[in-house]
């Protein structure tokens, strides 16, 4: 019998051919998996490099508002989005009173660790996906050359003819449920890889930015403290001229 994969279909048991079926949605799950995050992680990054463009020059302590407007216009960026609820926790808690005495800066940061924990676990979704048929997939082809070679022996049993060549047909037969299984597995572990790698750099790009506007914030904090001193020092000053007079 020729090599052909349509032949050996055909002659492969219902066992190898429910293995098979199974290997081949596991594929299209890795697939549609790794086409999708390949897909939201390039949209995110084009629209938070918009985002950045439009709204980094003119972030200020009076411009919160217009800048958490703009962050609505981009809502698949995960900067925008980052940016967005650290502004408004950010604003609140100016807003609000703390029973814990924490600054408005202070209550942002911890804010922001959360949310960027979230946020992370919300990219690596669909990975483990990946993982599970990357690790899973030859042994289901293993177990799917197993059945294959199980149903070729007992054909021969049946026929009770034996010799090689109809011993090398079975066996051929059911080694590509191993072959299919590794195709499926290997571009699964190096999607997984690829995509870790994204993501690692898409986090560690999120928590820059982060630091930054933290930064920002706490730039904003100073100046608001600073000018009362200064309010407060003219006060006095004021309080002593008009004693002396």
């Amino acid at each position: 019998m020729g090599f052909s994969f349509s032949e050996m279909w055909s002659h492969m048991g219902w066992p190898a051919l429910i293995v098979a079926g199974i290997l081949l949605l596991m594929g299209l799950a890795s697939l549609t998996v790794f086409m999708e995050r390949l897909f939201t992680l390039r949209r995110s990054r084009i629209q938070s490099r918009r985002f950045a463009a439009q709204s980094g020059a003119h972030l200020g302590a009076d411009t919160i508002d217009t800048v958490i407007e703009e962050a609505d216009r981009f809502p698949a960026g995960r900067l925008p989005r980052l940016v967005k609820a650290a502004l408004t926790h950010y604003r609140h808690a100016h807003e609000t009173a703390d029973v814990s005495s924490l600054r408005p800066v202070e209550r942002t940061l911890r804010f922001m660790e959360r949310y960027l924990d979230d946020m992370g676990a919300d990219l690596r979704r669909g990975l483990p996906v990946l993982a599970s048929v990357g690790s899973v997939a030859p042994f289901v082809g293993l177990l799917g050359t197993v059945l294959g070679i199980i149903t070729a022996f007992q054909g021969i049993a049946q026929s009770g003819s034996g010799g090689l060549s109809s011993v090398s047909a079975g066996i051929s037969e059911a080694l590509i449920e191993t072959a299919l299984g590794l195709a499926v597995a290997i571009p699964a572990v190096l999607a997984f890889n690829f995509l870790s790698t994204k993501i690692g750099h898409h986090e560690a790009a999120l928590r820059a930015a982060a630091g930054e506007l933290l930064d920002t914030l706490e730039g904003w904090e100073e100046e608001v403290q600073e000018q009362s001193r200064r309010g407060e020092q003219s006060s006095t000053q004021r309080g002593l001229q008009i004693g002396h007079a």
